[in-house]
């Protein structure tokens, strides 16, 4: 059976699934020639990122394709239940880049409270020059320590937040549509783990109390944060997307920014990818990154042996 890995797999999913006498194929194929490629090596299972469109006029031109699989959560580039319609296999690997996202959530969120992302402008242009006049602009930083997060969706990524955030002294408040309460556990170094129940709240009060936002939800129709939840929040609020691009209305957030409502913002994600606005990559105050969230080697091994060891599974012997 051939496999196309379309936007790339690890080399320890390859090594699986040649041990278990499938073909990889990583070639990457434009998408206006998927189609095609496909259907002349008769392909069996396409696995995407979120690169690649899998949308129901391929599924319809393709009949050779058993299986898609998405390395990683979202599956927003693939008509899913259409798939499933048609007795195709989908896949996807919800858990194993969960602790890459919630670091990343980290990263930016140490780094915006001590001006990081700023000093690391400003200094290679400034540092031999105007070192007291940054050292004094950037020495007014904060700590994390006792302030209060606040995570918008509490599922996988949101709860592997919380472990970290819980781990550092940050009081947690929680906010999902479908989740009451969870259950955490963060482990030790030395194999002890403390576990830890959180119960969410509502909205409003996520809103009205964080000191900090950080997303973690699908794809929407809507914003989930607009002016609207902007006016609720604290003076003086971080916020961090490392979820969907969409979620946050970005000139909302210019807007609060301005206003000073915001004074953190951190954003791995975008509403125009590849190419997102201007008026954010240049503003000062927003700590960027190039939808990284779930990109690291530990992740990308994860995702590529969890996707192996389902294709081997359901494929092995059709």
């Amino acid at each position: 059976m051939k496999i196309l890995a379309n936007d790339g797999i690890s080399q320890s999913g390859v090594d699986a699934l040649e041990k278990a006498g499938f073909v990889v194929i990583t070639t990457k194929v434009a998408q206006n020639q998927l189609e095609n490629y496909i259907n002349e090596h008769q392909i069996d299972a396409v696995l995407v990122r979120s690169a690649t469109q899998v949308r129901q006029e391929l599924i319809d031109a393709c009949p050779s394709i058993k299986l898609i699989g998405r390395g990683g959560v979202g599956m927003d580039n693939i008509d899913v239940q259409y798939a499933k319609d048609q007795g195709l296999h989908v896949i996807n690997t919800p858990a194993a880049s969960s602790s890459s996202v919630a670091e990343l959530v980290f990263a930016h969120l140490f780094g915006m409270v001590r001006f990081l992302h700023q000093a690391n402008r400003d200094m290679p242009l400034e540092g031999d020059s105007r070192f007291k006049e940054l050292k004094k602009s950037f020495g007014a930083g904060t700590e994390l320590r006792g302030k209060t997060l606040g995570i918008i969706g509490f599922g996988r990524i949101g709860q592997e937040v919380a472990k970290i955030a819980a781990g550092i002294g940050m009081n947690i408040i929680t906010t999902d549509a479908f989740i009451e309460e969870a259950t955490i556990t963060i482990p030790f170094f030395d194999g002890q783990s403390v576990a830890i129940s959180i119960e969410t709240q509502s909205m409003d009060d996520v809103l009205k109390e964080a000191d900090f936002i950080t997303l973690h939800v699908p794809s929407q129709d809507e914003y989930i944060i607009s002016k609207k939840e902007f006016d609720k929040m604290k003076k003086g609020v971080g916020i961090v997307n490392a979820a969907r691009g969409g979620v946050i209305d970005e000139v909302a957030l210019v807007n609060a920014i301005e206003d000073k409502k915001v004074k953190y913002a951190g954003l791995d994600v975008f509403e125009n990818e590849p190419s997102p606005e201007i008026q954010l990559l240049m503003n000062p105050e927003i700590s960027l990154t190039p939808h990284i969230g779930g990109a690291t080697t530990d992740a990308q091994d994860r995702i590529g042996t969890e996707l192996a060891s389902q294709i081997i599974s359901l494929l092995k012997d059709a």
